[in-house]
């Protein structure tokens, strides 16, 4: 519903002195007549629609153009990924679990069922070239901790090189994984080393979300295509006295959004998790972000989303991802609002706020968006 300009030329008009002038200058100027016309048809036929009002150059309006068109290319995105899906979903972890069918129909996205034999046997086909290149990948990305024992290095190099080739193969998009294997088997070896290979590849728009949850790698992916990054995350803590939530992960994190280099550090033991390896260190980078999370409700799917903001002070630097948000309803009312909209513990915070693409991002989709605020 543009019009030519913020207001018709009254004046000039009315100086014409030919009415059939005039009525050609009128009609040039007569958009808001044909608005009421086509919602009125589209409303009787069930059609979906909404309404850009302004006039051309009027850069607001241009703004909310773009965001259509950003919210389908996103759309666009997701029904042509190809999310791999790797070992099995975290025992007794209730929320993380998921309707594939559902998914697939709401998003459109392809989902490759793969197994860790399918790894192990990239892995074991590596070459010494190709572990020293990942090396100085690691090196050049990461701030690599002189704690970290050359043979994790190597170990996690190895895993980054194959899970780079089963993207390749299976021409993945996305990610989600998890697996623990019998102690001390090959498989509890692979498992253990993919934090660094797989933070690479979520800064590089591969998103992978760990322990599984599928949901939460598509809501990654949202981000990432959204050119927000989508960083794997999860409330841990409330700092009352500075009215913020702190959230974070072990696994991977996307590099490109943090605040400052992201470190590379040795756990000698993952929390939940079987054995011990490498880790990511890193803090989304300050000023505004938003939330996602792809819920599945009992009425179906639909996004969760907030915005606020990523804001320095003190985080447990324990080989995580670690950052303080704040809302503006405040940290207590959030984290109530949040929790009951029903999503899983994980999210995806991208930076930026992109709340109003992602509410045009589920019109498209035809799945419901609830925001807090």
């Amino acid at each position: 519903n543009l019009q030519p300009t913020a207001a018709i030329d009254y004046d000039y008009i009315n100086s014409l002195g030919d009415r059939g002038r005039m009525t050609g200058e009128w009609l040039a100027n007569c958009q808001a007549c044909s608005v009421p016309e086509v919602a009125c048809v589209f409303n009787r036929l069930g059609l979906r629609y909404d309404i850009v009002t302004g006039y051309l150059g009027e850069e607001s309006v241009w703004e909310q153009i773009g965001g259509w068109v950003e919210a389908a290319r996103v759309a666009h995105a997701l029904r042509h990924d190809r999310m791999g899906v790797l070992g099995h979903y975290y025992c007794g972890m209730l929320d993380v679990y998921t309707d594939l069918t559902k998914m697939s129909g709401v998003f459109g996205t392809h989902f490759e069922l793969l197994e860790m034999c399918q790894l192990k046997e990239l892995r074991d086909g590596v070459t010494a070239e190709e572990v020293q290149a990942k090396i100085d990948e690691f090196y050049n990305t990461f701030e690599v901790s002189s704690e970290c024992e050359r043979a994790e290095i190597e170990r996690a190099a190895r895993t980054s090189v194959a899970l780079d080739k089963l993207v390749k193969k299976y021409d993945l998009g996305s990610m989600a994984y998890y697996y623990e294997g019998a102690s001390g088997n090959d498989y509890e070896n692979v498992v253990t080393s993919v934090i660094a290979g797989n933070t690479l590849l979520t800064g590089k728009n591969i998103p992978v979300a760990g322990e599984c949850e599928v949901k939460n790698a598509e809501a990654m992916k949202i981000m990432a295509e959204f050119g927000a990054g989508g960083s794997f995350s999860e409330p841990y803590a409330m700092d009352f006295e500075d009215d913020v939530v702190l959230w974070g992960h072990d696994g991977p994190a996307h590099f490109a959004i943090a605040e400052g280099r992201v470190g590379l550090v040795p756990l000698p033991i993952y929390h939940g998790k079987p054995g011990k390896g490498l880790s990511i260190q890193m803090t989304v980078k300050h000023g505004p972000v938003t939330l996602l999370s792809v819920v599945e409700g009992r009425d179906g799917i639909f996004l969760l989303v907030a915005e606020g903001e990523s804001v320095p002070g003190k985080v447990l630097n324990i080989g995580n991802t670690n950052s303080r948000y704040r809302f503006g309803i405040g940290a207590r009312a959030f984290m109530d609002a949040w929790s009951k909209a029903g999503p899983a513990h994980h999210c995806a915070i991208g930076t930026g706020h992109i709340a109003d693409k992602i509410g045009k991002l589920a019109f498209l989709l035809s799945i419901p968006v609830v925001k807090i605020s």
